[in-house]
């Protein structure tokens, strides 16, 4: 398959792009000094490219993110939300509209972004964080009646918050109570092919269970 993730070079990204990878499939990762996903010429011409060289697109994961908030709904900064905006609501438009072409020419393409359990249950000081990624879901969720009856599914990956080994050695002691692993999420990623689209096209699959 022809597997592409944005936000390619954090942990999350490196551990889809190397389970991909270890099963056979290409993957194209980019990140913030490859393409700028604000600039959304730069990223309709990275899916050109996509195009020309294979055709098609088998898989787009979406996993630029990042995290602002407050201690008290009251101290909120709106300059979070602009922030969050572009990293959250912002690159995932562009992406999707550049890629959804290409996902219609895949007979079982799949489209994921990470979210959070926030986004159902925010914080008084979360919640610039809490609307982002609810706009991210609503996106996705629109993304995904877009592509029904195609063969391809767009799907909203929920989480807690993200585990890293890099997290796991600094604080070995921490029981990190509901986290996912990266490689974890990996897998659920790759999981995404073995049911098909209908099943889970539009759907928000919990990983903290």
């Amino acid at each position: 398959m022809i597997i592409l993730i944005t936000g390619g070079g954090g942990p999350t990204g490196q551990a889809l792009s190397a389970h991909f990878a270890k099963h056979g499939h290409t993957v194209i990762a980019v990140d913030k000094d490859d393409v700028d996903l604000l600039d959304r010429a730069a990223v309709q011409e990275l899916a050109r490219s996509v195009e020309a060289e294979h055709g098609r697109v088998d898989g787009v994961f979406h996993l630029v993110g990042g995290w602002r908030g407050g201690k008290t709904f009251a101290e909120t900064d709106l300059a979070d939300w602009d922030l969050l905006h572009d990293l959250l609501v912002r690159t995932l438009q562009h992406v999707s509209l550049a890629f959804e072409p290409l996902l219609r020419k895949s007979d079982n393409g799949r489209f994921a972004i990470v979210s959070a359990k926030a986004a159902e249950r925010p914080t008084a000081g979360g919640a610039a964080y809490a609307a982002a990624k609810a706009a991210s879901e609503a996106w996705v969720m629109s993304l995904a009646d877009g592509l029904r009856d195609t063969g391809s599914a767009a799907t909203v990956l929920v989480v807690k918050a993200l585990l890293n080994d890099a997290m796991i050695a600094a604080k070995p002691e921490a029981k990190f109570a509901g986290f996912t692993h990266v490689d974890t999420l990996a897998e659920a990623a790759a999981a995404l092919y073995e049911r098909p689209a209908e099943q889970i096209n539009g759907t928000r699959l919990d990983l903290t269970q």
